[in-house]
């Protein structure tokens, strides 16, 4: 089974929007390892026509869990310039890696009329992407490391795995920055299996309606809103499971589920994920007892839906 070992594994991996392979490589191999425990050993879809995509069907699939596997970072530019790729927090001082042709680059961040630059020691090649430096803690109530969002997400996904009869797990790119690889993985679906059913496996925020420790949040609504029939079903599941959760509506934000919704398909779908402090920023910190509401109700929502 995954264990906090996976999670650090996994958050330790650069995997800036664009740049997916890495991290595919490393869940196509523990995939490979595991699956001969799980209750169900998947059939495994992966290739050149799905780019760093990977797919995973269980048995007889109503419903698909979507998780992301990209993050936001930055690209070298010109005359030390950055550009952003995704939306970080720009953060005067924020340390920054890497490596080009030339060798690892370590670096800070640095911000001049509100624009991004990197104070490293030689030029950067051009089109080199970095991401922050990670340093996990882990205490008895909170994890705090860069990039909880989305590697809680995929967590929960590989988590879930060990317990799936039926359905879709699918680790999707490019989530960060602007989407695109969600239509293929759609069409691809419907060809293959098709599903009426989606769940989005992704990190949500800590606001003032939201709080640490309060269980998984279930949204109503971002900037996209599901279908309220769909929702219904989701929430009146919640509420039979006994998992701790809370119900955010927001009015911006978006995830996988947009691209689900402006798909030619009748996929109803719900962003599920445990909230965050620190979005976008090297500090993420999330409740280890709302990752564990997260990885129970998926549990129980994918036995029941």
């Amino acid at each position: 089974m995954p264990t906090i070992k996976t999670l650090i594994d996994l958050l330790e991996i650069q995997s800036v929007s664009s740049d997916e392979s890495n991290i595919m490589e490393f869940l196509l191999n523990t995939i490979n390892k595991r699956k001969h425990s799980w209750k169900v050993s998947p059939e495994i879809h992966h290739g050149p026509e799905l780019h760093d995509c990977l797919l995973l069907k269980f048995g007889n699939p109503r419903t698909a869990v979507f998780a992301h596997i990209d993050t936001i970072g930055f690209m070298a530019r010109y005359e030390n310039q950055l550009v952003p790729v995704g939306s970080p927090e720009l953060v005067e001082g924020t340390v920054l890696v890497g490596n080009d042709k030339y060798g690892p680059i370590r670096c800070k961040l640095m911000i001049r009329d509100d624009q991004p630059f990197h104070d490293f020691g030689r030029g950067i090649e051009r089109g080199t992407l970095l991401s922050y430096e990670q340093h996990v803690q882990i205490d008895e109530k909170f994890i705090h490391a860069a990039y909880l969002d989305n590697r809680l997400g995929i967590f929960n996904a590989l988590k879930l795995c060990e317990f799936l009869e039926d359905g879709w797990v699918v680790f999707s790119t490019y989530e960060e920055h602007g989407g695109g690889s969600m239509p293929y993985l759609l069409r691809y679906i419907q060809e293959k299996h098709p599903v009426s059913q989606a769940l989005i496996s992704d990190i949500t925020w800590v606001t003032d309606g939201i709080l640490h420790e309060e269980g998984v949040a279930i949204s109503i609504r971002d900037k996209f809103i599901p279908r309220k029939k769909y929702l219904d079903k989701i929430i009146g599941l919640a509420e039979r499971s006994g998992v701790p959760f809370q119900l955010e509506v927001e009015g911006h934000g978006a995830s996988d589920g947009r691209e689900v919704q402006f798909s030619p398909y009748a996929i109803d779908w719900c962003f599920i994920g445990a909230p965050e402090d620190n979005v976008h920023t090297p500090h993420e910190k999330v409740a280890l007892s709302d990752l564990e509401a997260m990885t129970e109700m998926y549990k129980y929502l994918m036995a029941h839906l």
